[in-house]
């Protein structure tokens, strides 16, 4: 009789625990660079994941945190994983990184040269990894939207999307693979072979239809099982 008061007891204790526990929101953190800065603006993708998830009666059920700084390679995410992303207490993260290690390269010899970017991309799994927290991994998307492989970074951005590729499959990690499905779109929706102007504003930083494109994919990936 002691026994099953007890229990009872434990029983009573526990159920309002677990109700709290299935009510709170999926911590959401998306980590990279500009575009993930720019995420956050009033219509930045993170936004628009939010409004898509409000327009479905779903946005209590996550909370969406934007943990993007301009300029950041892999090496910088990986300095600033702790402060900027793992003290959040976050469920699900996105790693959305690889522009600026190609870009950089071209542009001022600062970028991140292949070896050294898995090394990083490795570490900083393997710290999400331990705190059992969901990791989705995001192929890099452009730097230049024409649609013949004649964009200067082009050979640059399909090697490091391969080895991203390449790091899901070997950590059972969910793709999120953004540079195929912007290499689709803009093959379909390009006809002229602009070098910028439909995605994005630059040949890198987003358009409207751009963070609405790339919302789509991020909302896509959060909630596929």
């Amino acid at each position: 009789m002691k026994v099953l008061f007890k229990l009872l007891q434990i029983a009573i204790i526990a159920l309002p625990l677990l109700a709290m526990r299935a009510d709170k929101p999926l911590r959401v953190v998306f980590f990279g660079d500009s575009i993930t800065q720019a995420g956050v603006s009033p219509t930045g993708y993170i936004t628009k994941v939010g409004e898509m998830l409000k327009a479905k009666g779903q946005d209590s059920q996550y909370e969406l945190v934007g943990a993007g700084i301009g300029g950041n390679k892999v090496y910088d995410l990986y300095l600033r994983l702790e402060d900027d992303v793992l003290a959040k207490k976050p469920d699900v993260v996105f790693i959305y990184v690889g522009i600026n290690d190609v870009w950089h390269k071209a542009s001022s010899g600062t970028g991140t040269d292949p070896d050294k970017y898995v090394r990083f991309y490795e570490a900083l799994i393997k710290k999400l990894k331990a705190q059992n927290i969901r990791v989705i991994v995001c192929t890099p998307t452009v730097i230049g939207e024409r649609n013949d492989n004649s964009n200067q970074q082009d050979g640059d951005l399909n090697q490091y999307s391969k080895l991203i590729r390449e790091i899901a499959t070997r950590n059972s990690l969910q793709l999120l693979d953004l540079r195929k499905h912007f290499q689709d779109y803009l093959a379909k929706n390009n006809p002229e072979n602009k070098e910028k102007g439909i995605l994005t504003t630059d040949r890198v930083h987003l358009t409207d239809a751009g963070n609405q494109f790339l919302a789509e994919k991020m909302l896509e990936a959060l909630v596929q099982k």
